[in-house]
């Protein structure tokens, strides 16, 4: 199933470049939440609505653009965790740093992820505790590596003064900004050893690049230790969390 996974998010990325290569009307909005939405986070969504009733009809969906009430998913043991279109805001800038997210969870556990960047065309996958990287045409295994001094991945556009607190704790490092779930991504295939998170996130955004860091080896966990949990619960919101190789 996870190839399958992997094409509908090549073809949910060729419904956003329609539209980030301006043959569609980009047609920004912002949301209750004020964040935005564009006509390419709602095409992406259909493309992957309707592959997943496609290929699983009897497994639930559950994504950024339609979120079923809580009375619908609260008793959920298994379902798809989906963001079409993670960093809209970076989608919007063009700076080719948003990604394609599909994660499967089962009792609350992200046990496949597939993040898939239709710009750099770079696809990341998990399955069954294994981590793949695919680019020009080659696919290959993908695991944390340890350096010194440590690269740590920032959000591009989430800093926050307790981000750059703790930064300044770690003493020597080096820090890297990128968009999108492709910072669980760099920490998977070891270009950088730590990704920490103070600000809010969502769990479409972290679930999909959570399984892919957890298969290449890394661990995600929020400021107590405990594993990033996506047990059906009425907030979408995810506590602070870090993802790391230790």
């Amino acid at each position: 199933m996870l190839e399958d996974i992997c094409q509908l998010a090549r073809q949910a990325g060729a419904a956003i470049m329609t539209v980030y290569d301006g043959a569609a009307p980009m047609d920004v909005e912002q949301k209750a939440d004020d964040s935005p939405v564009t006509a390419a986070d709602i095409a992406a969504h259909r493309v992957i609505l309707d592959g997943l009733q496609r290929l699983t009809p009897d497994i639930p969906v559950l994504s950024e653009e339609d979120p079923p009430g809580w009375e619908h998913r609260q008793h959920w043991q298994r379902y798809w965790l989906v963001d079409p279109l993670d960093g809209t805001k970076e989608f919007i800038k063009r700076n080719g740093e948003f990604t394609v997210n599909i994660a499967l969870i089962e009792y609350g556990k992200a046990v496949l992820g597939v993040v898939y960047a239709p710009v750099l065309d770079v696809m990341y996958s998990a399955a069954e505790g294994k981590a793949w990287k695919e680019e020009q045409g080659s696919k290959k295994t993908i695991a944390v590596c340890d350096a010194r001094p440590p690269l740590v991945v920032v959000s591009r556009s989430h800093a926050d003064a307790e981000l750059q607190e703790y930064l300044h704790s770690l003493g020597e490092h080096q820090t890297v900004a990128t968009g999108s779930s492709l910072k669980f991504c760099l920490v998977a295939e070891g270009k950088a050893q730590l990704y920490p998170r103070f600000g809010p996130t969502c769990i479409w955004d972290t679930a999909a690049g959570h399984a892919v860091a957890v298969a290449a080896g890394a661990h995600v966990h929020d400021w107590q230790g405990k594993d990033l949990d996506y047990t059906p619960r009425e907030s979408f919101l995810n506590p602070g969390f870090r993802v790391s190789l230790f």
